[in-house]
C-alpha cells in the first residue's frame, strides 16, 4: 500500500507555480483578472482527448465563473513542445501550464499515471483534479479523480461555486481528511 496525501479543505493552497507558454511563472492558487477566488484545472496532457475537450468547454463556462469572481487556469507535466501542440486543438483565453512535477503532483495529492506507451506521453502525468481557492489563499473545494472519464460537470460546478460565494455562513466542507 502506497501513503496518500490528502490537502484538506479550510487549509491554505501550497504555492504551486508552473510555466506558461511565453516563458512566466503562474502560481496557481493565485486569482488574477480582477477575480478573488481561483479554479485550477489539472489535466492528463496532450495524449488525452477528453482533457483536450473538458478545457475547451471550460472556455465555455469562464464569463460565468468570472461574474462570480472566480478566474480559471489549468496545468499538466506536458513539456513545452507538447502544450504547443495541444494549443492547435484548444479554443481557450484563460492561462494554461505545463512542467508541473512529480513532486508538485504528490504535494497536490492527485493519482499519478505512468503512460502505457511511449506514443501515449514520454513521462509519468497526472491525472484529473479541480482545485477552488478562495479570497485568503484556503483550499474551499476540490475533487481528485483517477481517470479521465470521472470530472464534474462544469455547469453543476459554476452553480455550486454561486450558491457558496452567495451565502455568507457558507462553510468550508469536508474539513476533516485522512
Amino acid at each position: 500500500m502506497t501513503h496518500s496525501i490528502k490537502l484538506t479543505t479550510g487549509n491554505t493552497f501550497p504555492t504551486t507555480e508552473a510555466t506558461l507558454l511565453d516563458g512566466s511563472f503562474i502560481n496557481l492558487g493565485q486569482a488574477h483578472s480582477g477575480a478573488d477566488w481561483q479554479m485550477i484545472i489539472v489535466y492528463r496532457g496532450k495524449h488525452c482527448p477528453l482533457c483536450v475537450r473538458y478545457l475547451n468547454l471550460l472556455e465555455q463556462y469562464k464569463t460565468a465563473l468570472m461574474d462570480i469572481g472566480v478566474s480559471v487556469s489549468a496545468v499538466s507535466a506536458d513539456s513545452k513542445q507538447q502544450l504547443e501542440d495541444t494549443m492547435e486543438k484548444l479554443t481557450i483565453t484563460y492561462p494554461i501550464a505545463y512542467g508541473l512535477t512529480e513532486q508538485q503532483m504528490k504535494q497536490l495529492g492527485l493519482y499519478i499515471s505512468a503512460p502505457r506507451s511511449e506514443q501515449e506521453t514520454d513521462h509519468n502525468f497526472a491525472e484529473p483534479g479541480l482545485f477552488i481557492i478562495n479570497e485568503v489563499g484556503e483550499l474551499q473545494a476540490v475533487n481528485i479523480s483517477n481517470t479521465p472519464f470521472l470530472r464534474p460537470e462544469l455547469d453543476v460546478v459554476v452553480r455550486g461555486i454561486s450558491f457558496v460565494r452567495n451565502q455568507s455562513d457558507y462553510p468550508i466542507r469536508g474539513t476533516v481528511a485522512y
